[in-house]
């Protein structure tokens, strides 16, 4: 983990003890951003780079995960059962919160964060419809901090301006949680939609370990071994990595991520390149290297390792429902 143990020092000193030589890193985010999953892939692939053992390992990165259909199952499952417990599951409204990121990350830096955040509750809403529900619904973003503008709507705004409509009923759909959103949701947004009039409140609760998201990420795994490549190859683009996100260096991501949230005025729109990546990243952001598929990048009988990566909030949102 990225702020507490193991640390990723920690798993990377276990994966030479093991002599593994396949390496597949999931990180416990749905969706991808620069602050999250860039973060700690940024931080694993610092270490990689200088140990020579690991300049030898095939690797493939999972980027995202979030339009699977497992993951869209089982959050269409909890969603399904919660509305139930209503007197008028038909009259709810389905209430997504996610946590946000500064504006800047979107707009300046190329996060695709927010793009894949609508795309995944809109894919969360079409399996819902195709199930028989029709209830309304709305996504906001939460945990705002700093001066910097984060994206919109605001969680807390949202409420309050649905409590003003005449919205009695409302079920708040965590869809990046963890510790903190989900403190947040059950106490400080629980206590403020009460306030502003809404009567009847749920919350769905987090996936946990529920059998049909974790075979699904599973999945995920064992469809990312054929594209584990030596981190030394740059051979042309292969059929892999036409089918899958690519593998990007991500070592400047979390610095400049942080510059801009201590620099709302900085303009950086000049600096950044015109070619994106798969994942919408620019790649001047990102870096050059990218991991593709060798004469060794298929299934084989040699040691696996797979690597989850997230900070301590991050995997206790996953493991546990608080």
């Amino acid at each position: 983990m990225r702020y507490w143990h193991p640390f990723t020092e920690d798993a990377l000193h276990q994966i030479k003890k093991d002599k593994i030589t396949k390496h597949v890193v999931l990180p416990l985010y749905p969706q991808f951003s620069i602050s999250t999953s860039g973060s700690s892939i940024r931080v694993l692939q610092s270490i990689i780079r200088e140990d020579v053992y690991f300049t030898r390992l095939s690797i493939s990165i999972i980027e995202s995960w979030y339009q699977r259909e497992g993951y869209i199952n089982s959050m269409v499952d909890l969603i399904e059962n919660e509305l139930l417990i209503f007197s008028k599951p038909e009259e709810v409204m389905v209430f997504f919160s996610a946590h946000g990121v500064p504006l800047s990350y979107v707009e300046d830096a190329g996060d695709p964060y927010r793009d894949q955040m609508e795309e995944c509750i809109a894919l969360i809403m079409d399996e819902l419809q195709s199930r028989g529900i029709h209830n309304h619904h709305i996504l906001a973003y939460q945990s705002r901090v700093g001066p910097v503008q984060w994206l919109k709507p605001y969680t807390d705004e949202v409420i309050v301006e649905l409590g003003r409509r005449g919205i009695r009923s409302l079920l708040a759909v965590p869809v990046s949680e963890h510790i903190e959103t989900l403190e947040e949701i059950d106490m400080e947004y629980k206590h403020l939609a009460l306030q502003s009039g809404i009567e009847n409140w749920g919350r769905v609760p987090a996936l946990g370990c529920t059998s049909s998201f974790i075979s699904d990420l599973a999945d995920a795994v064992i469809e990312a071994l054929p594209c584990a490549s030596r981190s030394s190859t740059r051979s042309a683009p292969s059929q892999c990595e036409t089918e899958t996100e690519p593998v990007i260096d991500l070592f400047f991501g979390s610095i400049f991520a942080f510059v801009l949230l201590l620099s709302p005025s900085l303009d950086v729109k000049g600096m950044i390149c015109q070619s994106h990546t798969q994942a919408s990243i620019p790649e001047w952001f990102m870096g050059t290297k990218r991991y593709t598929n060798d004469d060794e990048g298929c299934l084989s009988s040699r040691p696996v390792c797979l690597v989850l990566i997230c900070p301590i909030y991050a995997l206790l949102g996953i493991q546990t429902d608080v």
